[in-house]
């Protein structure tokens, strides 16, 4: 296919995907938004963005009609979902559109936790032990067999939204009777204390191209519920745990399916055994400016080359990696008690980003050295907890 200019209709309902969609209009596309109207002001990268779409609010069929409109001017070439939460809904578009993509069923591995862990689980992917909540029996055998605690967890949340942690047979079925008709959209599994890494990668004709491995130094459920600063860093290159997990997220990327584009996948090493469990996986670049971080580590941007691969699929084309660095990054962000903060007085040479939103502080270094990243990681926690650091209670989004 010779490099015509193709036409691409990007879907956010949250602000996110700038350089997505720099990097698709720079490869010479045209670059179509959908998007919320609340979202207008936003700093989308406006002189990328050959046209909009406003939505008030999602409605399948309203956004259908109107895409359909659309098509009569403009022959769509593929359609995008840019966050966590639009997966689904842009894999019921393409199926209707009959566009090339990720379809309903295997977007379901990408945001069903329940259907992550039934899948992963019939692949042989190690995971937590887990049960769905559509039986009583199944839950009773389920909690005298495997001892608490346990989480749960919504099925179609992101992070650690809505996730209630449980210490009895007694409290599980007080939860489970206090969702009522809600609870077939709720899993329990066993909860392991352990340290969370997250693999981000880029996918390309259902191989693992580009994968990097960091650790979530405090959990997002713990920074969720404990109203604490999160912290990631890069987890030592060419160590075991690093070589264990990089294998696993690729078992895991052919299991569910995944053929070409970016992927954020996280697994958790219990503390009492060591062993390597996966937890969640999402077809999309992670969120909270962990994007910006493993591009200080690596050089690798992962939506500018998501936006490539996308291109390079459609063009029959052979996408090409950029040259990978080898450096240790790390990120430190937490809520401010003032609106815009003052971060003059972080001045150690090895920031190279800082957060620029209200109410928030968020700093990221890059060293040639891990255990310099973590020695101001630390520093900068302690100093941010002191004389930064807000806190609001955990959205619950369970009853």
């Amino acid at each position: 296919m010779s490099k015509k200019s193709l036409n691409f209709l990007c879907i956010s309902t949250y602000f996110k995907g700038e350089d997505f969609l720099k990097s698709c209009k720079a490869d010479g596309n045209n670059v179509f938004l959908l998007t919320k109207k609340k979202l207008d002001q936003e700093a989308w990268p406006w002189e990328s963005i050959d046209d909009v779409f406003y939505i008030e609010e999602w409605n399948q069929h309203d956004v259908s009609k109107g895409i359909a409109y659309k098509f009569r001017e403009i022959k769509f070439d593929r359609f995008v979902a840019l966050d966590d939460f639009d997966v689904e809904k842009v894999a019921l578009l393409r199926e209707h559109f009959r566009m090339p993509g990720m379809g309903r069923t295997t977007a379901h591995y990408f945001r069903d936790k329940l259907a992550m862990r039934v899948k992963a689980k019939e692949e042989g992917v190690n995971v937590p032990e887990f049960t769905d909540l559509f039986n009583n029996d199944t839950i009773n055998e389920y909690a005298d067999r495997v001892s608490a605690p346990w989480l749960i967890k919504p099925r179609m949340e992101a992070s650690a939204t809505g996730i209630k942690k449980i210490h009895s047979k007694d409290e599980l079925w007080q939860v489970i009777n206090d969702l009522g008709d809600e609870r077939d959209n709720y899993l329990v599994e066993k909860f392991a204390p352990g340290d969370v890494f997250h693999v981000d990668g880029l996918n390309v004709d259902g191989k693992v191209v580009f994968s990097r491995v960091s650790k979530y130094l405090d959990t997002p459920f713990e920074v969720a519920h404990g109203g604490g600063i999160f912290r990631s860093a890069s987890s030592e290159i060419g160590s075991k745990v690093e070589k264990a997990l990089q294998k696993m997220n690729a078992k895991v990327m052919k299991a569910f399916g995944m053929q070409f584009g970016a992927s954020h996948t996280e697994f958790i090493q219990s503390k009492a055994t060591g062993e390597l469990f996966f937890l969640e996986t999402s077809s999309r670049v992670g969120g909270a400016n962990l994007a910006e971080m493993v591009e200080y580590a690596s050089g690798i941007n992962l939506w500018g080359e998501w936006a490539k691969i996308e291109s390079a699929n459609l063009r029959k084309t052979k996408y090409k990696l950029p040259k990978i660095n080898n450096q240790y990054a790390g990120i430190v962000v937490s809520l401010s008690r003032f609106e815009y903060p003052d971060t003059s007085s972080f001045a150690d040479k090895e920031i190279v980003w800082r957060m620029h939103k209200a109410w928030h502080i968020g700093l990221i270094v890059v060293s040639d050295s891990s255990e310099r990243v973590l020695e101001l990681l630390d520093q900068y926690t302690e100093r941010i907890g002191k004389e930064f650091h807000a806190s609001l209670p955990a959205p619950d989004k369970s009853m």
